[in-house]
């Protein structure tokens, strides 16, 4: 799906965008001059969520933004919305589940933390949905959001709280809460949590991430569950980037096999024949390892070459998802893809409509994206200690946060507790908000 078609012939959108831009205004600065060492060696086996970083180690975008970023590849679940079959739609889910979290690959920026009462709003008539998403808790970090098809072929929704902790060379993001997809042309509801996502060499060499850990996607209606597990790369980078699972019934029988890589594809193939492709793997790969004896050299957090830069595909299997490649000023603008480019994407039309808690409007992000280092540092600085006054007001008139389009309450699915949309939000009447910027 190309990101740069003009949308609707060139009418205006309701939120004002009709081509959207392929670069930032200005490109990254080198963080070489840099030691994030200085910062973190106080906080080893700490939570980072309450320690202030300094913005050259941001990207310019805020975490809701990039929580958007989920929605790149709709297409997944239109598609899904449109098939008969109970296991196919099961698929796509997959694939849409994978996809989302394809654009962290060397995505080694931080997104800005959110402030309270922070929004985003996306609208996407090219890639039929629009997403608002609100900070509704600052310590616990909780992000909520709420997606739909334009066309009401489906709802998507979360709350992010993203666990973050620093281990001596790598920080690990645990990225708890619970992710729901209802296709409501089929009345089926799908629920699962993402992989944690870790980036490595944070003191010295090259930074890259890796996401590792199960995944269960269930299917509320069918009882059908499918069991990603991404796995860590192992010490040779045998198994760097791979995601592989089953789409299993109620009974846990297997119905389908899953594999490829999250920065790539995924295939589905039928289990007979993946588990004799993987049995002859592992004998092969013993037989590898018996001609040469392999030296153990000591754990390294070096990025490991993986075997081949792509996945075999096995005969027979049926290509769910392929990743768009990126544009080709991608490294100078942050690794950011198509998608993400026009996330903080602003006009004249655009201003007058969105409210003033939007992301867009948040002038620390606005200056980094303009390659204003200093003044985004100065501005951060400013909105942090403005979102500590207020905090500091509010406890002296012991008055509450209140958030404002998303409630508190069990997810109407799994139980766990999540933030449902209060709604609303799209009649376009902002009055009372925050004055937060």
């Amino acid at each position: 799906m190309s990101e740069e078609k003009d949308c609707g012939g060139g009418d205006a959108l309701s939120n004002g965008i009709k081509k959207h831009r392929t670069s930032l205004p200005s490109p990254m600065f080198s963080r070489n001059d840099f030691s994030i060492w200085s910062i973190l060696r106080k906080c080893i086996g700490m939570e980072l969520s309450k320690i202030t970083m300094p913005v050259i180690f941001n990207e310019p975008l805020s975490f809701l933004q990039r929580l958007t970023e989920y929605m790149e590849h709709t297409y997944l679940i239109h598609k899904a919305s449109s098939l008969s079959d109970p296991v196919e739609r099961m698929q796509c889910v997959a694939a849409f589940a994978v996809s989302a979290v394809a654009s962290q690959w060397e995505r080694t920026g931080k997104p800005f933390n959110p402030l309270l009462g922070e929004t985003y709003e996306l609208v996407r008539e090219d890639l039929g949905f629009r997403l608002i998403s609100e900070q509704v808790s600052h310590h616990p970090p909780i992000s909520a959001f709420h997606a739909e098809g334009l066309n009401n072929d489906f709802i998507f929704h979360g709350s992010i709280y993203p666990k973050l902790k620093f281990w001596g060379k790598s920080v690990e993001a645990e990225p708890k809460g619970t992710i729901t997809l209802e296709l409501l042309e089929h009345n089926e509801a799908y629920t699962w949590t993402n992989p944690t996502c870790c980036v490595h060499n944070i003191i010295v060499g090259k930074l890259w991430i890796e996401q590792y850990g199960n995944v269960e996607i269930i299917n509320h209606k069918t009882g059908d569950k499918c069991v990603l597990n991404f796995k860590p790369c192992g010490l040779f980078g045998k198994e760097l980037h791979k995601v592989e699972g089953y789409i299993q019934d109620k009974s846990k029988k297997k119905l389908c096999a899953l594999y490829g890589k999250w920065t790539e594809c995924l295939y589905s193939v039928d289990p007979a024949t993946f588990d004799a492709y993987k049995k002859n793997d592992k004998k092969n790969t013993e037989e590898r390892k018996n001609s040469k004896q392999m030296s153990t050299s000591e754990e390294s957090d070096e990025m490991p070459m993986p075997d081949s830069e792509s996945v075999f595909i096995i005969p027979g299997s049926v290509l769910l998802w392929r990743i768009a490649p990126r544009p080709p000023n991608s490294a100078q603008m942050y690794n950011f893809t198509s998608f993400a480019m026009v996330l903080n994407e602003v006009d004249k039309d655009m201003e007058s409509v969105i409210p003033k808690t939007d992301c867009r409007l948040r002038p620390d992000i606005r200056a980094m994206e303009n390659g204003e280092i200093d003044q985004a540092s100065e501005e951060k600085k400013r909105l942090e200690e403005k979102q500590r006054a207020a905090r500091k007001n509010r406890s002296k008139s012991e008055e509450d946060w209140k958030t404002r389009w998303f409630h508190q309450g069990p997810n109407p699915y799994n139980g766990a507790q999540d933030w449902i949309y209060s709604g609303s939000y799209w009649d376009r009447n902002y009055f009372n908000l925050p004055d937060i910027y």
